[in-house]
This record gives structure tokens, sequence and C-alpha cells, in this order.
């Protein structure tokens, strides 16, 4: 019954029509009781989450073989939510309450990753199914968590991993401390740029010329084919120079400075990325969110409290890609020595790590499952 209810509860757009949903199926339950099973269920999701990532950090959790020769990727967004959090307490009930509650709504990101399998010419795999994860906590966590499904999949072993994101800064200058947790060898994972952001920007930059809109769209298509055929650095020089020549190169600055910045680290070399057979779009998060944040967890009037949120995110995401009786065993497994659910938990501090003020972390040992666990010693 937990997993019908949960299930309902994660698929249809509110807890109202999960209710009807599962009144049309005989079971009777008031809308509270819907909202509490399906609540109390994601909070066991979170709480066997945090057990493995603690798992993870103590060295516990074996080299999983799903990825093992496999072309994998993995695209990171992140989507919003507005969470409710209490900011005066009610005092006393009905005709005799003194004081009433008082809370704020305010939005919060929620980071989303996806990790799916791609073929030799960078499609998804069909038969496939995703792997998709999320939380509200901060990129520190999001990136932790990143590290830990691709370790627990076998990702070191996989034949090459993709990573594909926006042009966010916090995606970015994490991926270094992943890829040296995962441990991926050199020369088998790579990181793109969307390469529809990347367009987004050279639209952006051409729209400040004061030239007539056809002349405008036919040198966008100019530098969008450069800048698919690998000729990235030209392209932004014609940029600059076309704002050199027009005058408004300090308008430029803005969007020259983002793509010269992904040029320098070669997030920009679509060319290469292609005849390797690799994607360079990361349409498969931003379709994750529309479907899993967007049609549930965001909307108007909607406000959660967090571990309510995430565990939905969780939910849902489990739900539309398939892995809804993986999820439920896993869980099962999980609460059956224990049942104490305590799901709150923080990520390492991989800023001052990144800046040198703390010593760069070794991969986690490498564990085979028929093996006993390495602890490492720190």
């Amino acid at each position: 019954m937990v997993s019908v209810v949960a299930r309902q509860s994660a698929l249809l757009p509110s807890f109202e029509h999960a209710q009807r949903e599962l009144q049309s199926r005989g079971l009777n339950l008031p809308l509270k009781e819907v909202h509490r099973i399906a609540s109390q269920f994601g909070a066991q999701v979170l709480t066997r989450r945090k057990r493995d990532l603690m798992d993870y950090r103590a060295g516990r959790v074996p080299l999983g073989q799903e990825l093992k020769g496999k072309r994998v990727a993995c695209c990171i967004d992140a989507g919003k939510s507005r969470l409710r959090r209490v900011t005066r307490k009610q005092k006393g009930k009905g005709a005799n309450k003194k004081q009433k509650r008082r809370y704020r709504a305010d939005w919060r990101d929620v980071k989303l990753l996806i990790i799916y399998l791609i073929d030799e010419h960078g499609e998804k795999v069909s038969a496939g199914k995703p792997w998709i994860d999320g939380t509200f906590a901060g990129p520190d966590e999001a990136m932790e968590l990143l590290a830990f499904h691709l370790h627990r999949l076998g990702a070191s072993l996989a034949e090459v991993v993709v990573f594909l994101a926006d042009g966010a800064p916090w995606i970015w200058e994490r991926l270094p401390w992943v890829v040296r947790r995962v441990g991926l060898r050199p020369g088998t994972w790579e990181c793109v740029l969307d390469f529809w952001h990347a367009a987004q920007h050279v639209g952006q930059a051409l729209a400040h010329l004061p030239v007539p809109d056809a002349e405008r769209r036919k040198v966008y298509r100019k530098l969008r084919k450069w800048l698919r055929s690998g000729k990235g650095w030209e392209m932004t020089q014609e940029l600059r120079r076309l704002g050199e020549q027009q005058g408004v190169l300090p308008a430029l600055e803005g969007d020259l400075a983002y793509l010269e910045k992904h040029e320098d680290h070669c997030h920009l070399d679509y060319a290469r990325y292609q005849r390797r057979g690799l994607p360079i779009g990361s349409g498969a998060v931003e379709s994750a969110i529309r479907r899993v944040i967007n049609l549930r967890v965001k909307g108007p009037g909607l406000m959660w409290k967090e571990a309510n949120a995430e565990g939905m995110v969780l939910l849902r995401a489990a739900a539309l890609s398939g892995r809804w009786e993986e999820l439920l065993e896993k869980v099962r497994q999980s609460l059956s020595r224990d049942r104490r659910l305590d799901f709150q938990w923080t990520g390492p501090d991989m800023r001052a790590e990144l800046k040198g003020r703390l010593p760069i972390l070794p991969p986690l040992p490498q564990v085979q499952a028929n093996q006993q666990p390495v602890r490492r010693v720190a």
C-alpha cells in the first residue's frame, strides 16, 4: 500500500489527484493520510541515500560494474522550487489562538543530475534506464552525490565519460574534484559546454551590433557554423573584431568573457567531440528538470518543506526513470536493520580543497563487489 500511495503521489500533479486515483482503485484514504504516507516514504528514501553516502565517505561502497566498458554521459543543472520556512510559531488553537503562524516561502535551487548511456554516435541508448538524483543542498553536496553515483556504478571502468552542463561556475569549478574522486583515467573523460548555451551567448553578443536584423541573422548563422565546426577561437576573434568595428565592444565584454573562458579550457571543441561520438547538448537534464521538478514540485501556490520536496524529487525521478522497484528494494533492505530516520547531511568543503587550503583527496579504493572493503586512513 505504501508503494502504491507514494508512486501515485509522485506521478500525479498533486496529492488531491493521487487521492482520487486511489479511491477509483478502492483505496479510500483521507488526504492528510495520503500526504503523510508519501512524505514518510520520501524520508525513508533520503535516509537510505544518506547512509550510502556515509559508507561512500568511509570507503565501504564497492566499485560497481554496471558501466564497465560502456559510454556514459553525465548532465548537471539546477531548477527552482519554493520552500516554506516557519518564522513564527502559532500559539493556541481555534478560538483560543493568541498568535498566528508566520512563514517565508523563498525560491531555492534544486540541483539535478542525470547519468545515462550513449551509443557510438553520441545518442542516448533508448533501451537504457537513466539514473536521476537531486538535492536542495549546496553545490558541494550535489557534486559529491555525482561522484558517489559514478563510483557505485563503476564509471572508472567505462570506455568514456562525458560531462555536459551550461556555464554555471559552481559546476565547472568542481568537476576536477569529481574526476579525481572517482579516479577516471586520463583520456577517458571530457567536459563539454552545452552547444546551445554557447550559441545563445553568440546571439546575445550580436544583439548589441547596430546592424539590420537580416545582416545580424546572417552573421549569427556563420558564427554558429564556425562554432560547431571547431573554430571557437576564430569565432570569438570575429566577435571582438565586429565589436571594435562598430564601437560597441564594452557591451560585448560579458558574453565574450564567457565564450573565451570556455574556449581556453577546450570546452568548445565540438568538432572533436562529434568525431569521438560524444553528445554536445545537455537536453537530457533540461528535459529531466521539466519532468521531475517543474511538473510536480514547482507550480503556482506550491510551497514545500525542504525534506518533503527533496523526497518527492527522488520518488518522482525513480518512477519516471523506471527504477521504482529497485528503489523500493533498497529502502526495504536498509530499514529492515534500523528504522530510524536521519537524512540531514553536509558535503565536503571543495572550495578549500580546490584553492589549495586542504590536501587533494586521493580516489576512493576501488573495492570489487566480492572483496572486503578497504577503509581509507586519513
